[in-house]
């Protein structure tokens, strides 16, 4: 967890700020795409290596455009959806922690295209990783910081994150099980990825009523704070965002009190009882 601070505060700043708005924009350009002819995806987009290495370098980022469903009601839904689960887990996790999370789930999806490339040959290309798996992650990822959300199935049946998470992995691990070569890679690197994550930060934020009433007290203060004043101040330093307008400010769950920090100093001070 130190090492993933660590990575954080030298590289924070170069953090892409509200990416999954840019990643449904290029998934509604892909859906577009499909909608004309889904061969030009395969043909010019896809995570093809062999063509990578014979120079069309823009299919490592093209293939993440990949929407498996043409049905424009409900690619609409699922777009809206994996918008709404992004952000709010960029709003909670902060802007670099979602990068990672995302980039680094990418990154392991082209590795394990390469290596099938490397075992297989030109016949690799029969092998085509989406980004579908990496995408029911960002649920997955979800599920864990946010469990008792209520979501309606069906837009009828209410039904809590974290049992629509367990059922997701059951899916998941049959589908691994009993699919072929690409289905096995692209559910395995997905699920490494969350794992890894998992265990560099050990840290998800979670929505409590404590929280929720701490979110209604700050609200309450930002209305009755004279104009000019900054809105964060870090309870170690003195910094506020009037400082550095890089610095991303959070309130410590271990703390008592209203407690807030910055990126410097939040898993660094000393709790107060």
């Amino acid at each position: 967890m130190a090492f993933f601070e660590k990575l954080e505060r030298k590289f924070g700043r170069y953090a892409i700020r509200n990416l999954m708005m840019y990643l449904t924009a290029l998934y509604a350009v892909g859906f577009v795409i499909s909608l004309v002819n889904i061969q030009i995806y395969y043909e010019y987009m896809s995570l093809d290596v062999a063509k990578i290495l014979s120079g069309q370098v823009w299919r490592l980022i093209t293939w993440i455009m990949y929407v498996p469903e043409q049905n424009v009601l409900f690619a609409a839904i699922m777009l809206v959806l994996y918008y709404s689960l992004g952000t709010n887990l960029e709003r909670v996790w902060g802007s670099f922690r979602f990068n990672v999370y995302m980039f680094m789930g990418y990154i392991f999806l082209i590795i394990g295209a390469f290596i099938l490339y490397a075992v297989y040959g030109e016949a690799a290309s029969v092998f085509l990783l989406t980004p579908d798996s990496l995408n029911m992650s960002i649920f997955l990822a979800f599920a864990l910081t946010y469990p008792d959300m209520t979501f309606y199935l069906y837009f009828v049946l209410p039904i809590k994150a974290k049992y629509l998470a367990f059922v997701y992995l059951l899916i998941e691990v049959y589908s691994f099980i009993i699919g072929g070569v690409i289905t096995k890679v692209s559910i395995g690197l997905s699920l490494l990825n969350f794992v890894i994550f998992y265990l560099m930060t050990r840290n998800w934020n979670r929505i409590s009523p404590k929280n929720v009433v701490r979110q209604v007290k700050f609200k309450k203060a930002v209305k009755m704070r004279p104009a000019g004043e900054p809105i964060h101040r870090c309870a170690v330093c003195g910094r506020t965002e009037k400082d550095d307008d890089t610095l991303e400010f959070r309130y410590c769950s271990k703390c008592k009190g209203n407690l807030e920090y910055c990126s410097d100093h939040l898993y660094t001070h000393t709790h107060v009882e």
